[in-house]
């Protein structure tokens, strides 16, 4: 979804510059109002243009609230979301209702509607001209000069280019070409759910608001993504429970907690430390509050009914009114208490691969898939979407047939958590009705004890779960698999819609089962710690590679590196034998060759441009030391808040965008002049 801000939703006008920042959006005394008690009061805060911020806060805090506010989705009861006039908002929600008339480039190709209706102007302006033969009159030299005008306008636009970056971000998000021209209604609601994430991101806004966008993406599409953001996106605020993804991507963290806005400036783990220290200081305060109060009162008491007293006993009474209640940060204590009951065991190979391979007709998903999972081992399956994750896992359920031979061991006992298992509850029943169908025995009188160690106690329980939130339904589909002892476990996308404090249980809980279990999952900190083995699905192979989940990512980061020297070593050995072919020829044919005077001013300015591009990268790097060195500072608690160095902070990283500008403008330069070197005939 993209909102383009007009005049007439400005709060205010004016320059929009903040500590040397240009502000992209600015919160000013924000009160939200849903009941008795406001979700938001006073809050207050800016967002400047390149900041990455993440935004926290416990269930129910309203940070999707939040978002819809800055987007003008929605009103404030008081305050003011004030924005520059012209400036874009894109905004991804949680859920979205998609469309399905189109194929998946046409659609993306909706972020371009200016480029598209430009486009068609500038044809139907091309067929007059082309048509009409009044060249000495007024009306027709307009039409040429509008012509131009708007033809120059469509240059600086990108012109046609923007297939390139439809078929780039696609590809980046996970899609393959083939799939490009095939309809948005033959994918699932997840893949859809790129399609948009795709229109947004191509759409460049000045300012990025996104809602859990990693739920529906691999870890090879979020790396892309958090690339992405890192390099081209502007302003972004987001909204995510994949931690990893928040500390690659964000340097900020908004918290809101107790109906304000509490500003980190670090990354999250950072925060999650640094507000830890501010709660225990919070408390010993409010502690110091409550012990003074007391003392106050104890007073009043003892000597309200002296006259001695009376003028000492008024003074405490005043003291006592004046006392402003110290809060103290909401800490969200709900958690679900998960536990693996105790599983028979199985043989010592639950489950063993030789030569499987699955095929859709002339579509091979994999082929000549080795592998054996020892009983007690936890290992992930990991890949982009679509390359066979859950196919191999529908194989071992044996759900559908497949070549080769698959054996599961002694003995095995499955429990399998699928990535739509949540979808697949009935949501005309209630909470208790779903489980209460599927216990039996003694283990029915415990279904209210079971419901509230899973966040269903009391009213909880009477809800229909079609008005349940998507992280509700996740773990009432875990409380359904936790009925039945089993000791081999499949949990295809488990932590999907989970938060934070639920994954870390649900992690916890699969790291102290006994028996085996396989994981196919995006989320790297939940793998990390968890998996001794990850089995990575690439182009119809399955590979094995031995370690945690950073171990894979570390190995296959490098031979990816490792493939680019390559390549590049390929490439210059040509651009060399190019070189000197083109030598030779100069040598044979006097013609051709540049004059000396010629050549010689020409290295000069080569000579120039290359020293003006060092000299800005040892700037660049100036820079960046300093920034470092700031950060480090801003990170201590006491320093957090100092106004002068926040000011420097700022400006060093303007001066720092600048600078890169600058250096990517005469890195150009350069190539353009060392063209003529290499490719001149």
């Amino acid at each position: 979804m993209l909102r383009q801000v007009c005049g007439d939703s400005l709060t205010g006008c004016g320059a929009f510059f903040c500590l040397g920042k240009y502000k992209m959006i600015s919160v000013e005394h924000l009160t939200v109002e849903f009941g008795a008690k406001p979700l938001f009061a006073d809050v207050t805060f800016v967002i400047g243009d390149r900041e990455r911020v993440a935004l926290t806060g416990k269930n129910g805090a309203g940070k999707s609230t939040m978002l819809k506010l800055l987007c003008g989705l929605e009103k404030p009861t008081g305050g003011t979301v004030t924005v520059p006039q012209g400036s874009t908002i894109g905004y991804l929600p949680q859920v979205m209702r998609l469309a399905d008339d189109t194929t998946v480039r046409q659609e993306a190709r909706k972020a371009f509607a200016g480029n598209t209706a430009l486009k068609a102007r500038l044809d139907g302006m091309e067929a007059e001209l082309a048509s009409r033969s009044d060249y000495d009159t007024a009306e027709y030299m307009a039409l040429v000069d509008r012509f131009t005008r708007e033809h120059e306008r469509y240059m600086l636009m990108g012109a046609e280019g923007y297939e390139a970056d439809i078929e780039r971000t696609l590809t980046g998000l996970g899609f393959r070409r083939e799939d490009l021209d095939r309809p948005t209604a033959e994918f699932s609601g997840g893949w859809r759910m790129r399609v948009e994430l795709a229109k947004i991101l191509l759409s460049r806004p000045d300012v990025l608001l996104l809602d859990e966008p990693t739920n529906h993406l691999d870890i090879e599409s979020i790396g892309w993504l958090e690339q992405f953001l890192a390099t081209s996106a502007k302003a972004v605020l987001l909204v995510s429970h994949d931690r990893a993804f928040l500390n690659n991507v964000t340097a900020r963290t908004l918290e809101i907690t107790c109906g304000r806005v509490e500003d980190y400036r670090v990354k999250y783990d950072e925060y999650v430390r640094l507000r830890a220290e501010r709660r225990e200081q919070q408390l010993r305060a409010w502690e110091n509050q409550q012990k003074e109060i007391a003392d106050i009162r104890d007073f009043i008491e003892r000597f309200r009914y002296k006259p001695t007293k009376a003028v000492q006993v008024q003074s405490r009474i005043k003291q006592l009114e004046k006392i402003v209640p110290i809060e103290v940060d909401e800490v969200d204590r709900s958690a679900m208490r998960l536990k693996f009951p105790p599983c028979q065991r199985s043989g010592d190979w639950p489950v063993a691969c030789d030569g499987v391979g699955k095929a859709y007709g002339a579509h091979t998903v994999f082929s000549d898939v080795n592998l054996s999972i020892r009983r007690g081992e936890k290992v992930a399956f990991v890949g982009r979407n679509g390359e066979g994750k859950s196919t191999l896992v529908k194989c071992i359920m044996g759900e559908i047939p497949f070549t080769g031979t698959l054996k599961l061991g002694h003995n095995v006992q499955i429990g399998y958590f699928a990535q739509n298992q949540a979808q697949l509850l009935d949501e005309s029943l209630t909470v208790y009705d779903t489980i209460d169908r599927a216990v039996h025995g003694e283990v029915r009188l415990k279904i209210n004890d079971i419901l509230g160690a899973f966040m269903f106690g009391g009213e909880a329980s009477e809800k229909r779960v079609g008005v349940l939130s998507g992280g509700e339904r996740s773990r009432l589909a875990m409380l359904r698999l936790l009925l039945e002892p089993v000791n081999l476990l499949i949990l295809d996308e488990p932590t999907n819609h989970l938060d934070m404090v639920s994954k870390d249980v649900l992690k916890e809980a699969v790291r102290a089962f006994d028996g085996t279990a396989i994981i196919v999952s995006h989320d790297r900190d939940f793998l990390d710690g968890l998996v001794t083995k990850v089995y990575a699905f690439a182009d119809g192979h399955v590979r094995e590679h031995i370690g945690g989940i950073y171990d894979y990512l570390q190995s296959r980061q490098a031979d990816e590196q490792t493939s680019r020297q390559a390549d590049k070593g390929r490439a210059d050995k040509g651009q060399a034998d190019q070189a000197n072919s083109l030598v030779d020829l100069s040598a044979c044919n006097s013609s051709a060759k540049e004059s000396y005077a010629e050549r010689k001013e020409h290295m000069k300015q080569v000579r120039r441009a290359e020293k003006a591009v060092e000299q800005s990268e040892a700037e660049i790097a100036r820079l960046e030391g300093r920034l470092k060195e700031l950060d480090a500072v801003l990170c201590q608690p006491d320093k957090a808040s100092d106004m002068t160095l926040v000011t420097e902070y700022t400006g060093v990283k303007k001066q720092l965008d600048e600078e890169v500008e600058r250096w990517e403008r005469l890195a150009e330069e350069l190539e353009e002049m060392t063209k003529p070197l290499s490719s001149s005939p």
